[in-house]
């Protein structure tokens, strides 16, 4: 196992940590590697991402990593809360490969984001032995990144879709922008109602360009024009809608 934690330090290495020991777990069907703070290291606050005094010690919590060589691969490691005196509070210090109480590192839902870009969602999570609701979460998680730290530029044209992720009608509302030469998903949202449609102008901004919400909505079929509140209708692939705002 020292290869491992060899080609982890140089792969994925994290200041102010160490990777301490890598094991087979109990069933020997996953790896599990022990990380510990570096001595003398402090921690940060995850309010302010500034070093802050420590308090106590949390138990252990794992964080699901790439697989490697066909195992499942965890981060066996104890959070500290530290006492921050900027934010005048006891709070769960930061760490670089996870993000708040995801269960999935940093660098795993980027693996499965990216490779939910080649295959559909559900092939993801069969390939690398996973649920799709954690591919969900990893795709979730880049695109919410992506739009905060992206200029979008123009665009001229959306395309709305949804897909059916469980049984009893559960859908995700998801928006591309389908300009000529730019393809791209936008958004993804959990069902398909006008208050989960809505999500997307929150995190897209710029109100100027969407003159009419509601007519918007009803362009695109997402409600019948006798009720708003109507939820969106079914459909196979994204159906264009211009921001300029033509009539149809």
């Amino acid at each position: 196992m020292l290869q491992l934690i060899t080609i982890l330090n140089r792969c994925h290495r994290f200041p102010g940590f160490v990777y301490q020991q890598a094991r087979f777990s109990s069933d020997h069907k996953s790896i599990e590697i022990a990380v510990r703070p570096r001595k003398g290291s402090k921690a940060m606050c995850s309010r302010c991402h500034q070093p802050a005094p420590g308090y106590d010690q949390l138990p252990e919590r794992s964080f699901e990593f790439i697989p490697f060589w066909g195992f499942l691969v965890f981060l066996l490691y104890s959070m500290r809360r530290v006492d921050c005196p900027r934010c005048q509070a006891v709070v769960v210090e930061e760490v670089p490969w996870g993000d708040g109480k995801r269960t999935l590192t940093r660098a795993y839902m980027l693996f499965l984001a990216r490779w939910a870009r080649r295959l559909s969602w559900k092939e993801t999570a069969e390939a690398f032995r996973t649920s799709w609701e954690k591919v969900f979460d990893a795709v979730e998680h880049v695109v919410t990144f992506g739009l905060q730290h992206r200029v979008l530029g123009q665009i001229d044209a959306i395309g709305v879709d949804e897909i059916q992720y469980a049984k009893g009608h559960k859908y995700l509302t998801l928006v591309y922008q389908i300009d000529l030469g730019v393809t791209r998903l936008l958004w993804v949202g959990k069902e398909r109602t006008i208050e989960s449609f809505q999500g997307f102008f929150k995190v897209i901004g710029d109100e100027n360009r969407f003159q009419d919400r509601l007519r918007l909505l009803r362009y695109v079929g997402a409600v019948s024009k006798s009720d708003p509140r109507e939820m969106l209708r079914s459909s196979s692939h994204p159906r264009p809608l211009s921001y300029r705002g033509e009539d149809e």
